[in-house]
Protein backbone atom coordinates (compact mmCIF):
# COMPACT_ATOMS: atom_id res chain seq x y z
CA UNK A 1 0.00 0.00 0.00
CA UNK A 2 1.01 3.42 -0.65
CA UNK A 3 2.26 5.37 2.18
CA UNK A 4 -0.20 7.95 1.77
CA UNK A 5 -2.62 6.21 1.78
CA UNK A 6 -2.11 4.27 4.77
CA UNK A 7 -4.39 6.82 6.44
CA UNK A 8 -7.26 5.39 9.02
CA UNK A 9 -8.90 7.92 11.38
CA UNK A 10 -8.48 6.97 15.16
CA UNK A 11 -10.60 9.21 18.02
CA UNK A 12 -9.20 9.46 21.61
CA UNK A 13 -12.01 10.12 24.40
CA UNK A 14 -10.92 12.91 26.04
CA UNK A 15 -13.33 14.50 28.68
CA UNK A 16 -15.43 17.24 27.13
CA UNK A 17 -15.15 15.49 23.29
CA UNK A 18 -12.97 13.48 20.76
CA UNK A 19 -9.65 13.73 19.52
CA UNK A 20 -8.78 13.28 15.61
CA UNK A 21 -5.52 10.95 14.50
CA UNK A 22 -4.16 8.85 12.43
CA UNK A 23 -1.37 6.53 13.25
CA UNK A 24 1.01 4.86 10.33
CA UNK A 25 4.27 3.45 10.43
CA UNK A 26 6.48 1.38 12.94
CA UNK A 27 9.84 2.62 14.63
CA UNK A 28 10.54 5.98 16.90
CA UNK A 29 6.97 7.83 17.56
CA UNK A 30 6.55 11.03 16.09
CA UNK A 31 3.76 13.08 16.82
CA UNK A 32 2.80 16.11 14.32
CA UNK A 33 0.34 18.81 15.83
CA UNK A 34 -0.63 21.41 13.34
CA UNK A 35 -1.39 25.35 14.28
CA UNK A 36 -4.69 27.49 14.87
CA UNK A 37 -7.54 27.09 11.68
CA UNK A 38 -5.55 24.06 10.17
CA UNK A 39 -5.76 20.67 9.49
CA UNK A 40 -3.28 17.60 10.41
CA UNK A 41 -3.55 16.88 6.01
CA UNK A 42 -0.87 20.17 6.27
CA UNK A 43 1.92 17.10 7.32
CA UNK A 44 1.12 14.94 4.24
CA UNK A 45 4.19 15.20 2.70
CA UNK A 46 6.90 15.51 5.77
CA UNK A 47 4.48 12.45 7.44
CA UNK A 48 5.54 10.55 3.75
CA UNK A 49 9.40 11.60 4.44
CA UNK A 50 9.11 10.53 7.91
CA UNK A 51 7.64 7.44 6.93
CA UNK A 52 9.90 6.42 4.34
CA UNK A 53 12.20 6.89 6.90
CA UNK A 54 11.11 4.28 9.59
CA UNK A 55 9.32 6.72 11.75
CA UNK A 56 5.61 5.53 13.46
CA UNK A 57 4.17 8.82 12.38
CA UNK A 58 0.55 9.92 14.38
CA UNK A 59 -0.41 13.54 13.24
CA UNK A 60 -3.69 14.88 15.11
CA UNK A 61 -6.02 17.56 14.64
CA UNK A 62 -6.78 20.09 16.99
CA UNK A 63 -9.91 19.94 19.35
CA UNK A 64 -12.83 22.16 17.39
CA UNK A 65 -10.78 21.29 14.29
CA UNK A 66 -10.96 18.72 11.36
CA UNK A 67 -12.08 14.95 12.36
CA UNK A 68 -11.82 16.31 16.22
CA UNK A 69 -15.12 17.51 18.05
CA UNK A 70 -15.92 20.64 18.07
CA UNK A 71 -17.83 20.60 21.54
CA UNK A 72 -14.70 21.03 23.42
CA UNK A 73 -15.53 23.13 26.55
CA UNK A 74 -11.75 24.89 26.43
CA UNK A 75 -9.11 25.68 23.72
CA UNK A 76 -5.45 27.39 23.37
CA UNK A 77 -1.97 26.61 24.33
CA UNK A 78 -2.33 24.42 27.33
CA UNK A 79 -5.56 22.45 26.74
CA UNK A 80 -3.84 21.57 23.57
CA UNK A 81 -0.73 20.61 25.48
CA UNK A 82 -3.05 18.16 27.79
CA UNK A 83 -4.73 17.06 24.48
CA UNK A 84 -1.03 16.03 23.15
CA UNK A 85 0.41 14.43 26.20
CA UNK A 86 -2.94 12.42 26.65
CA UNK A 87 -2.16 11.11 23.04
CA UNK A 88 1.30 10.01 23.77
CA UNK A 89 0.41 8.26 26.70
CA UNK A 90 -2.29 6.71 25.10
CA UNK A 91 -0.15 5.57 22.13
CA UNK A 92 2.02 4.02 24.49
CA UNK A 93 5.29 4.65 22.60
CA UNK A 94 6.77 6.84 24.05
CA UNK A 95 8.72 9.55 24.97
CA UNK A 96 7.47 10.91 21.24
CA UNK A 97 9.24 13.61 18.87
CA UNK A 98 6.95 15.91 19.30
CA UNK A 99 6.43 18.58 16.17
CA UNK A 100 4.52 21.50 16.38
CA UNK A 101 3.15 24.41 13.95
CA UNK A 102 2.54 27.71 15.10
CA UNK A 103 0.00 26.86 18.06
CA UNK A 104 1.06 23.44 17.87
CA UNK A 105 4.42 24.24 18.49
CA UNK A 106 3.25 26.37 21.21
CA UNK A 107 1.73 23.47 23.14
CA UNK A 108 4.29 21.45 21.81
CA UNK A 109 7.01 23.18 23.87
CA UNK A 110 4.32 23.06 26.80
CA UNK A 111 4.40 19.52 27.12
CA UNK A 112 8.30 19.22 26.99
CA UNK A 113 8.25 21.55 30.35
CA UNK A 114 5.72 20.22 32.14
CA UNK A 115 5.47 16.09 31.32
CA UNK A 116 9.43 16.33 30.28
CA UNK A 117 9.48 12.12 30.32
CA UNK A 118 6.78 12.21 27.34
CA UNK A 119 9.02 13.95 25.19
CA UNK A 120 12.23 12.69 22.69
CA UNK A 121 12.59 16.10 21.00
CA UNK A 122 11.00 19.13 19.42
CA UNK A 123 10.54 20.36 16.17
CA UNK A 124 8.99 23.78 16.20
CA UNK A 125 7.59 24.76 12.65
CA UNK A 126 6.73 28.96 12.95
CA UNK A 127 6.23 28.37 16.71
CA UNK A 128 4.69 30.84 18.82
CA UNK A 129 6.28 30.98 21.95
CA UNK A 130 5.33 34.37 23.87
CA UNK A 131 3.46 36.94 23.45
CA UNK A 132 3.34 39.27 20.16
CA UNK A 133 3.76 42.11 22.76
CA UNK A 134 2.38 45.71 21.40
CA UNK A 135 0.21 46.45 24.62
CA UNK A 136 -3.26 46.68 25.32
CA UNK A 137 -4.11 48.58 22.76
CA UNK A 138 -2.69 46.35 20.10
CA UNK A 139 -4.46 43.45 21.41
CA UNK A 140 -7.86 45.34 21.48
CA UNK A 141 -7.53 45.94 17.48
CA UNK A 142 -6.47 42.21 16.73
CA UNK A 143 -9.29 41.43 18.87
CA UNK A 144 -11.76 43.82 17.27
CA UNK A 145 -10.61 42.23 13.76
CA UNK A 146 -10.94 38.24 14.30
CA UNK A 147 -14.64 39.23 15.73
CA UNK A 148 -15.08 40.67 12.56
CA UNK A 149 -13.59 38.00 10.43
CA UNK A 150 -14.74 34.91 12.20
CA UNK A 151 -18.22 35.75 12.33
CA UNK A 152 -20.80 33.82 10.54
CA UNK A 153 -21.88 33.54 7.61
CA UNK A 154 -18.56 34.38 6.26
CA UNK A 155 -16.00 33.17 8.88
CA UNK A 156 -14.75 29.94 7.00
CA UNK A 157 -14.13 31.65 3.41
CA UNK A 158 -12.43 34.96 5.47
CA UNK A 159 -10.07 32.52 6.92
CA UNK A 160 -9.24 30.53 3.95
CA UNK A 161 -8.25 33.70 2.03
CA UNK A 162 -6.54 34.53 5.01
CA UNK A 163 -4.60 31.59 5.39
CA UNK A 164 -3.57 31.82 1.79
CA UNK A 165 -1.94 35.24 2.43
CA UNK A 166 0.25 33.39 5.27
CA UNK A 167 1.94 31.01 2.59
CA UNK A 168 4.17 33.62 1.18
CA UNK A 169 7.05 33.02 -0.59
CA UNK A 170 7.15 29.55 -2.59
CA UNK A 171 3.29 27.94 -2.42
CA UNK A 172 2.81 24.39 -2.39
CA UNK A 173 0.60 23.02 -5.51
CA UNK A 174 -1.71 21.65 -3.34
CA UNK A 175 -2.25 25.05 -1.28
CA UNK A 176 -5.70 25.86 -3.00
CA UNK A 177 -7.15 22.18 -2.83
CA UNK A 178 -6.12 22.34 0.90
CA UNK A 179 -7.43 25.93 2.01
CA UNK A 180 -10.49 24.90 0.53
CA UNK A 181 -10.76 21.82 2.85
CA UNK A 182 -10.08 23.97 5.80
CA UNK A 183 -12.80 26.56 4.52
CA UNK A 184 -15.28 23.58 3.88
CA UNK A 185 -14.26 21.93 7.62
CA UNK A 186 -14.88 25.45 9.33
CA UNK A 187 -18.28 25.34 7.52
CA UNK A 188 -19.59 22.18 9.73
CA UNK A 189 -22.11 23.05 12.63
CA UNK A 190 -20.16 24.36 15.82
CA UNK A 191 -16.52 24.57 13.99
CA UNK A 192 -16.55 28.43 13.15
CA UNK A 193 -17.78 29.02 16.45
CA UNK A 194 -14.85 27.05 18.41
CA UNK A 195 -12.25 28.38 16.27
CA UNK A 196 -13.51 31.83 16.87
CA UNK A 197 -13.58 31.44 20.91
CA UNK A 198 -9.63 29.43 20.56
CA UNK A 199 -8.32 32.89 17.58
CA UNK A 200 -9.95 35.57 20.28
CA UNK A 201 -8.93 33.49 23.70
CA UNK A 202 -5.10 32.89 22.73
CA UNK A 203 -2.03 33.76 24.93
CA UNK A 204 1.09 32.99 24.39
CA UNK A 205 2.64 33.90 27.73
CA UNK A 206 1.35 30.96 29.39
CA UNK A 207 4.84 29.56 27.01
CA UNK A 208 7.07 31.38 27.57
CA UNK A 209 7.35 31.75 31.57
CA UNK A 210 7.78 27.64 30.95
CA UNK A 211 10.51 27.60 28.48
CA UNK A 212 13.11 27.41 31.03
CA UNK A 213 12.29 24.59 31.99
CA UNK A 214 12.47 23.15 27.86
CA UNK A 215 15.29 20.77 28.20
CA UNK A 216 14.74 18.46 25.15
CA UNK A 217 16.73 18.89 21.98
CA UNK A 218 15.19 21.52 19.84
CA UNK A 219 15.15 22.29 15.91
CA UNK A 220 13.13 25.04 15.03
CA UNK A 221 12.60 26.39 11.29
CA UNK A 222 10.86 29.56 10.49
CA UNK A 223 10.56 31.06 7.02
CA UNK A 224 11.97 34.61 6.65
CA UNK A 225 8.58 35.79 4.84
CA UNK A 226 6.54 34.63 7.77
CA UNK A 227 4.15 37.87 8.29
CA UNK A 228 3.46 36.62 12.31
CA UNK A 229 6.56 38.80 13.01
CA UNK A 230 7.84 42.24 11.92
CA UNK A 231 11.42 40.37 11.79
CA UNK A 232 11.02 36.71 11.42
CA UNK A 233 15.19 36.38 11.88
CA UNK A 234 15.30 38.01 15.21
CA UNK A 235 12.36 35.85 16.35
CA UNK A 236 14.27 32.74 15.50
CA UNK A 237 17.52 33.91 16.75
CA UNK A 238 15.36 34.33 20.32
CA UNK A 239 14.17 30.97 20.14
CA UNK A 240 17.96 29.26 19.48
CA UNK A 241 18.90 31.65 22.52
CA UNK A 242 16.46 30.87 24.45
CA UNK A 243 15.93 26.81 24.26
CA UNK A 244 19.78 26.41 23.06
CA UNK A 245 18.85 24.06 19.95
CA UNK A 246 19.00 24.05 16.27
CA UNK A 247 17.63 26.32 14.29
CA UNK A 248 16.73 26.97 10.81
CA UNK A 249 15.48 30.19 8.89
CA UNK A 250 14.10 29.68 5.31
CA UNK A 251 14.70 32.22 2.51
CA UNK A 252 11.16 31.80 0.77
CA UNK A 253 8.60 30.51 3.19
CA UNK A 254 6.09 32.20 4.93
CA UNK A 255 3.74 30.69 7.94
CA UNK A 256 3.81 27.04 7.21
CA UNK A 257 7.12 25.41 6.18
CA UNK A 258 5.85 22.08 6.61
CA UNK A 259 3.47 22.39 3.92
CA UNK A 260 5.29 25.39 1.91
CA UNK A 261 9.04 24.02 1.56
CA UNK A 262 8.90 19.79 3.02
CA UNK A 263 11.65 18.79 1.19
CA UNK A 264 13.54 21.50 3.33
CA UNK A 265 12.12 21.09 6.39
CA UNK A 266 12.08 16.98 5.83
CA UNK A 267 15.88 16.97 5.58
CA UNK A 268 16.36 19.12 8.71
CA UNK A 269 13.47 16.81 10.36
CA UNK A 270 15.74 13.76 9.89
CA UNK A 271 18.92 15.28 10.70
CA UNK A 272 17.62 15.87 13.99
CA UNK A 273 16.01 12.29 14.46
CA UNK A 274 18.97 10.84 12.86
CA UNK A 275 20.61 11.95 16.28
CA UNK A 276 17.78 11.77 18.66
CA UNK A 277 16.07 8.56 17.59
CA UNK A 278 18.21 7.03 14.72
CA UNK A 279 16.60 4.04 12.86
CA UNK A 280 19.04 3.13 10.80
CA UNK A 281 17.34 3.97 7.78
CA UNK A 282 16.87 7.34 7.70
CA UNK A 283 18.28 8.41 4.63
CA UNK A 284 16.45 10.43 2.04
CA UNK A 285 16.36 8.14 -1.24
Amino acid sequence: MDIMEQRVTHHLQRPDGRLAYDDAGTGPLVVAVPGMGDLRSTYDELRAALLAAGYRVVTTDLRGHGDSDADFAGHGDEATAGDVAALVEHLDAGPAVLVGNSMGASAAAVVAADRPELVRALVLLAPFLRDGGGGPAKRAVLGAVLRGMLAAPWGARAWAAYYRTLNKGRRSPRLGEHAAAIRASLRRPGYLAAFRTLALTLDHAVVERRLPRVQAPSLAVVGALDPDWPDAAAELAWIGDVLGGRTLLVPDAGHYPQHQVPDVVAAAVLDLLAEVAPTGRTSRA
